[in-house]
């Protein structure tokens, strides 16, 4: 009998292991990895030359997105995958105006899965980098006329996008959400292309349930640490995100707002998460190449998505919340005014899109909407003169504020 009952004990024990084995292997075939390769492999081709904003190889790279939207099932709206938009920027860093910049063209990337259900999810990622260094953003010492491939930033969230669409439209499910898959041009010349899209979009904005965002997924390092952005924007994202079976190290960041497309969502209000692996010494430099992609590592991010997605499929509408300012690491000043600029604005100075509770600008009482035209000595003509004039000045400092706001011109003193 004790020797039965070990036969027993064992077979019992190996059957144990195999559906454990099979359920993480199942689980983790959700991801093809292979094509997320082939994606970031040809968007951070050198064929692309960087994938600059409104240049002829950003098109390329829209055509390689809507063809794969189509291949998969993802349908357009309004009989087209592609939403144009024009913008102006500076000229140079020396000459900050845009007032007589030439109007140039970008374009969203736009596919729409439908489930037939009252609510939709958004999973966006931008797919434009810096091309050859020409928009004077890049953080090489001599830029121009080098490729900036970008494959962390950000093929690798557009890739991202391209396989959570593969895997919604082809899992033999009906989801309880419909999902709207956005890859967005412009996000690297001031979140322009997100921006467009919610001043216009293809369906209405109450029917958005809440917004994954996907930028810079590659580069998971030896610590296993994902961040997420915006688990503040809605009171479930906490607990949720507590709850994700995975071996990666999730650190969780309350803000809404930020430097990618997510914010321009949290400015509608609209719960927002946004997933990031985290700064490197490649950023926005010609060597954030393939070779330097933790595919596995996005992999495990993949699957930490796909996870959040359908442990929502019980929730009823997210409910928004409000939350405070953040640093994700892609820029920092000595000082802050916590604003958030209108990048598609086109006059003269800065219009704000958001102001953030408890910081300088907002005790001041600056307010969202007001156009600031000066600082101290300093006249700001757009954001980027306002971020160089941030260098001059230190905390503790009080400055003079000149905005307009209702068309009249006032002065306001912040302390910052």
């Amino acid at each position: 009998m004790l020797i039965l009952h070990k036969y027993n004990f064992m077979i019992k024990y190996l059957l144990l292991i195999l559906v454990i084995t099979n359920s993480y292997f199942g689980y983790s075939q959700k991801v093809n990895i292979d094509l997320v390769k082939k994606h970031i492999s040809f968007l951070a081709s050198d064929e692309l030359n960087g994938r600059g904003t409104g240049t002829p190889d950003e098109k390329k790279a829209a055509n390689y997105i809507a063809s794969y939207f189509k291949e998969v099932g993802i349908k357009p709206l309004k009989n087209s995958y592609y939403k144009n938009f024009t913008f102006k920027t500076a000229k140079s860093s020396h000459d900050t105006s845009t007032a007589n910049s030439p109007l140039r063209e970008g374009m969203n990337v736009v596919g729409y899965l439908d489930n037939k259900a009252p609510l939709t999810v958004v999973i966006g990622a931008h797919y434009d980098h810096l091309g050859t260094g020409l928009d004077h953003n890049s953080l090489e010492a001599n830029p121009e006329g080098k490729i900036h491939n970008g494959a962390d930033d950000n093929a690798s969230g557009t890739a991202g996008v391209l396989e959570l669409a593969r895997y919604f439209s082809t899992n033999k499910s009906t989801e309880p959400f419909n999902f709207l898959f956005i890859c967005f041009s412009g996000e690297e010349l001031g979140l322009i292309g997100s921006k467009r899209y919610l001043d216009n979009p293809d369906l209405a904005l109450a029917s958005f349930n809440y917004m994954i965002n996907m930028d810079m997924i590659g580069r998971l390092n030896e610590e296993n640490k994902l961040i997420v952005y915006g688990v503040g924007t809605s009171p479930v994202w906490v607990n949720l995100l507590d709850s994700i079976q995975s071996g990666l190290h999730i650190k969780k960041d309350s803000a809404g707002m930020g430097p990618s497309d997510h914010a321009s969502f949290y400015l509608k209000e609209i719960p927002a998460l946004a997933f990031f692996t985290g700064q490197h010494s490649d950023y926005h430099k010609p060597g954030d190449d393939i070779s330097k992609i933790n595919f596995k590592g996005e992999e495990e991010v993949l699957n930490v998505v796909i996870q959040v997605i359908e442990k929502t499929y019980n929730y009823p509408k997210m409910q928004f919340l409000k939350t405070r300012n953040p640093d994700m690491g892609k820029k920092s000043f000595k000082v802050t005014m916590g604003v958030m600029p209108d990048y598609t604005f086109e006059g003269e100075g800065m219009r704000l899109d958001g102001v953030s509770d408890g910081k300088p600008a907002q005790k001041a009482g600056i307010q969202k909407g007001d156009i600031i035209i000066q600082i101290g000595e300093y006249p700001i003509k757009d954001v980027m003169a306002y971020m160089k004039v941030l260098g001059n000045f230190n905390k503790e400092d009080l400055v003079d504020v000149i905005l307009i706001r209702d068309n009249k011109k006032q002065t306001v003193k912040v302390k910052l």
